[in-house]
C-alpha cells in the first residue's frame, strides 16, 4: 500500500502550545510526515513567539479636563445671575404696587372733588342726616304763665325746639305717621303736706277723625309725704307709640299750683324712630 500524495498529514505544532514533558522511561519517536512518498522527520516545533501587546489608547488632547476652580467660578456666576433676577423681580413688584397705590389715591381725590361739586339729593340727605328738618322731633319746656288745663308749654326759647312737629292748641301735632317715642316729666313740690293729697300726671292724645281722647300714659301718687314740712316729687312717663297723621298729644296734671315750671324740671317731647 503506497502512501497517498498530497499535503503532509500528521500532527502539526499549534502556535503557542507547548509539548507535554516526555517521560524518561518511554522511548521517543519523532513525528514523521509523508510528503510525495517520502517520509520526513518533523523538526521540533519552535517555541511560539509571543505577540506584542497593543499600545495604550492615546488620550484626546483636544478636550482638557475642567479644573475645580473653573467649575466653582461658573457656579458662582450662575448663582449671582439667579440672585440678580430675583432682586429685579422684587423691585419690579414694588414699583408696580407704588404705581397702583398712587393711581388709586388719584381716583379717590377725583371722586371727592366730584362729590363735593354735585348737590346731594333729598333722599340721600334724609338717609345720611344732612337735613336737620328731616328729623321729626320736638321738646317743649314748662311755661309759668298757665291758664288752665291741659298744660301750656314753651316751644322755641331756651332748650325748647320743634322739627317736623307742630306745637298748637297746647299740644304736639304729628304730620307723618310712624313709630314715636313720647316722654314727659313733671316736678311737684309744696311747702306743707296736706292730707289727703293725690297727685296725677297723664299724657293723652286726640285726633280729628276720632271723638274724645285716649290716655297713653298715667302716673298717680298718694300718701307720699307726712308732717308740716316742704316736700318734692318727680313724675316721669315715657314709652313707644305708633301715631297716626294729625294725632296731637297733651299733658294733664291734678294740681297746677304744685307744678314747678322750670325748663330743666318740667318738660314734654317726642321723636320719630
Amino acid at each position: 500500500m503506497q502512501p497517498q500524495r498530497g499535503r503532509a498529514a500528521g500532527l502539526g505544532c499549534r502556535g503557542g502550545d507547548e509539548l507535554p514533558p516526555v517521560q524518561q522511561n518511554l522511548p521517543y519517536y519523532p513525528h514523521i510526515f509523508w510528503v510525495d512518498g517520502y517520509a520526513e522527520t518533523a523538526a521540533p516545533c519552535a517555541p511560539a513567539v509571543p505577540s506584542a501587546p497593543f499600545p495604550p489608547p492615546v488620550p484626546d488632547r483636544s478636550r482638557k479636563p475642567r479644573s475645580k476652580g473653573r467649575e466653582r467660578g461658573e457656579r458662582s456666576r450662575a448663582g449671582f445671575l439667579v440672585m440678580f433676577l430675583l432682586i429685579l423681580v422684587a423691585f419690579t413688584g414694588v414699583g408696580l404696587s407704588i404705581f397702583k397705590i398712587f393711581h388709586l389715591e388719584k381716583e379717590v381725590d377725583e371722586l371727592r372733588e366730584s362729590a363735593s361739586a354735585e348737590p346731594i339729593p333729598a333722599s340721600s340727605q334724609k338717609l345720611t342726616g344732612h337735613r336737620k328738618e328731616a328729623r321729626r322731633a320736638a321738646h317743649v319746656t314748662g311755661n309759668p304763665e298757665q291758664q288752665g288745663l291741659p298744660l301750656e308749654w314753651e316751644p322755641s326759647s331756651g332748650h325748647a325746639y320743634t322739627s317736623g312737629v307742630q306745637y298748637e292748641a297746647r299740644g304736639l301735632r304729628v304730620s307723618e305717621p310712624g313709630l314715636y317715642f313720647v316722654y314727659s316729666r313733671v316736678l311737684f313740690r309744696g311747702t306743707a303736706c296736706d292730707s289727703p293729697l293725690l297727685l296725677a300726671h297723664v299724657v293723652y292724645k286726640r285726633n280729628p277723625a276720632s271723638p274724645g281722647s285716649l290716655v297713653l300714659m298715667e302716673d298717680k301718687a298718694a300718701n307720699f309725704c307726712s308732717g308740716q314740712r316742704m316736700w318734692a316729687r318727680s313724675s316721669y312717663l315715657g314709652a313707644l307709640f305708633r301715631l297716626r297723621r294729625m294725632d296731637s298729644l297733651h299733658v294733664n296734671v291734678s294740681k297746677i299750683a304744685l307744678v314747678n315750671f322750670e325748663e330743666s324740671k318740667t318738660f314734654f317731647g317726642l321723636f320719630k324712630l
